[in-house]
């Protein structure tokens, strides 16, 4: 990517990223950092030309038909893996005059 001065590194954080949870310490420790590498990465490399971003998935990811949480949340309280793919892509396709650090992704009815 360097040689080329294009291409992009995406990461996938989640909400622990930007809030711990009680009884979860290690996993908010670890997204924390994912997300402390990827803003520094970003700093680093954006100027090389290589886009990284940050993305914080704050919500259940439906599994298809027939998920029980999905049927307890409602069809709209669960995140649809079509439509996180559509976030990455545009993110992935932005002009470099407004690229994207970090994108937070939920469900309109998740409590943030």
């Amino acid at each position: 990517m360097l040689p080329r001065a294009s291409g992009a590194i995406f990461f996938t954080g989640a909400s622990a990223s930007v809030k711990g949870y009680a009884e979860s310490a290690a996993f908010a420790m670890g997204k924390f950092a994912l997300r402390g590498l990827a803003q520094s990465m970003a700093r680093e490399l954006a100027p090389k030309g290589i886009h990284i971003a940050h993305f914080v998935i704050d919500g259940g990811i439906a599994k298809g038909a027939g998920d029980p949480r999905a049927a307890e949340r409602g069809a709209e309280g669960m995140l649809q893996p079509e439509e996180i793919a559509k976030n990455y892509l545009h993110v992935y396709r932005q002009h470099r005059s407004a690229w994207t650090w970090e994108v937070e992704l939920r469900p309109w009815i998740e409590r943030f």
